[in-house]
């Protein structure tokens, strides 16, 4: 069993398996060769990116990610307004202090080489890295798998090994069907139910303070990426695509239309927050895995329109969405996976836009049953979604994308809450025929720049 903050995880653009996990990986790997008595010995580090991280790392930082994390930074820590200066510095420099304390010498380009046309069998998203001392010996070599969401497996552990200790959890389930029984046998709320499962780690009060917290992250984010107290919000997005930001211009637009008489204002907002949170995610700023980086903007955007167009909308009705949303996000990552190496964008998108689907069912006065259809709804209409970022940057399509996911959950929850919660297709047969169709589907469409949009639209 998984916790709702490892779903939700705060970090920075431009992905979490591509920038977020190598930080950790490399993070970790610094911090074991302290452990080891080995870092006064290190006299250089070299990390292979294999596969997916290989073939587009370099349009989504990956390089950067394994640089801080060699610094030591932690993703939900990191200043990202610190970044751009400390790389300037390493590179005039060719010095990096690992773990901010012990020099190598180091050079990006030297030393992080992009391997894309080699993989490892555990995992299309592999990096191994290797400690020398100064006589050229290696001293220690640990491969790690970026598993999507920013979850990191070691070599040796399953990649889809659970990170965390395993807890005795009152309401353990595992797929949709045990989860509904559990709300069943209780008579709790997905949300209720999540609560009691959480406290086996923590306090009530520090969940539900962690929940608002990462709600007023999502939040900051949505402001930044409208331009608010962001003077960079009128820059390009960074890469060779030089694409304008949007969001600011249409948040303005938005606010001086005010009052008139439009039935479709509010998919108008929210394909705003959605693109103002994948416009700063792209830019390398402070996001939400939710559960990616790549499909940050879906669950934000629909949290933003319960907050704007749900009149009943409260603190309450925030930590139950995220507490609800995560359980279904459980679902995915157990039993088939939210990496767009993997499955494609389906896992990604079309996991974020069935969780906030199955969460705003819940907080509008949803029954479990009617939070599972809207949840398998979200899911059934992105089965196929490809992972075809023009560049290998989260920009094209990956912006717009996150704008449809979210219009798609609100339909979808609207769907679900006109029924009664039955349905012929179960959430647990659409996640598996997700996981399917990500094993059927081509490796161009799997977050390698090798197909689709990414090879049909001219860079410039």
């Amino acid at each position: 069993m998984l916790s709702a903050f490892d779903i939700f995880k705060i970090g920075i653009g431009p992905s979490s398996s591509h920038t977020v996990g190598p930080m950790r990986a490399a993070q970790q790997f610094a911090s074991s060769l302290e452990r080891d008595g080995l870092l006064a010995a290190t006299a250089h580090v070299r990390c292979e990116l294999f596969g997916s991280l290989g073939a587009t790392g370099a349009g989504h930082a990956t390089d950067q990610g394994v640089i801080l994390g060699l610094f030591g930074d932690t993703p939900d820590a990191v200043d990202p307004a610190s970044v751009q200066p400390r790389l300037t510095a390493l590179r005039k420099s060719g010095q990096l202090l690992l773990l901010g304390r012990h020099a190598i010498a180091f050079d990006r380009v030297r030393d992080i080489p992009f391997l894309g046309e080699e993989s490892m069998p555990e995992h299309p998203n592999a990096m191994r890295f290797t400690a020398s001392a100064a006589d050229g010996s290696t001293l220690a070599q640990r491969c790690y798998f970026s598993v999507g969401g920013g979850f990191v497996v070691e070599g040796g552990a399953h990649p889809d090994a659970v990170p965390e200790v395993a807890r005795d959890w009152p309401w353990a389930f595992r797929t949709g069907d045990e989860l509904m029984a559990q709300t069943r046998a209780s008579g709790l709320s997905v949300a209720q139910l999540m609560m009691a499962n959480e406290c086996a780690w923590r306090p009530e009060a520090k969940v539900r303070a962690g929940l608002l917290r990462i709600w007023a992250v999502m939040q900051q984010c949505v402001q930044r990426g409208f331009g608010i107290d962001n003077p960079m919000a009128t820059a390009p997005l960074p890469g060779p695509l030089r694409m304008r930001r949007r969001a600011p211009d249409l948040h303005r637009e938005l606010i001086a239309h005010q009052g008139a008489a439009d039935p479709l204002a509010a998919m108008d907002w929210v394909n705003a927050f959605a693109m103002a949170v994948n416009e700063e995610n792209a830019a390398g700023g402070r996001v939400v895995t939710a559960p990616t980086n790549g499909a940050a903007g879906v669950v934000p955007a629909v949290m933003h329109y319960y907050t704007r167009f749900v009149p009943t909308a409260s603190d309450d009705g925030i930590v139950d969405f995220l507490l609800t949303a995560a359980a279904i996000g459980m679902l995915y990552k157990a039993n088939a996976s939210i990496s767009g190496a993997e499955v494609g964008c389906q896992g990604e998108v079309g996991v974020a836009c069935s969780m906030a689907a199955g969460a705003l069912a819940a907080v509008m006065g949803g029954t479990p049953a009617q939070v599972e259809n809207a949840a398998e709804i979200g899911m059934e209409h992105n089965l196929g979604l490809t992972c075809d970022p023009v560049g290998g940057m989260v920009q094209i399509p990956c912006v717009e994308r996150n704008a449809m996911g979210a219009v798609k959950a609100i339909n979808a929850a609207r769907m679900a809450l006109r029924g009664d919660g039955s349905h012929y297709v179960s959430l647990d047969a659409v996640i598996q025929t997700m996981k399917q169709t990500g094993e059927d589907m081509k490796s161009t469409y799997k977050e390698t720049s090798l197909g689709g949009l990414a090879v049909n639209v001219v860079e410039c």
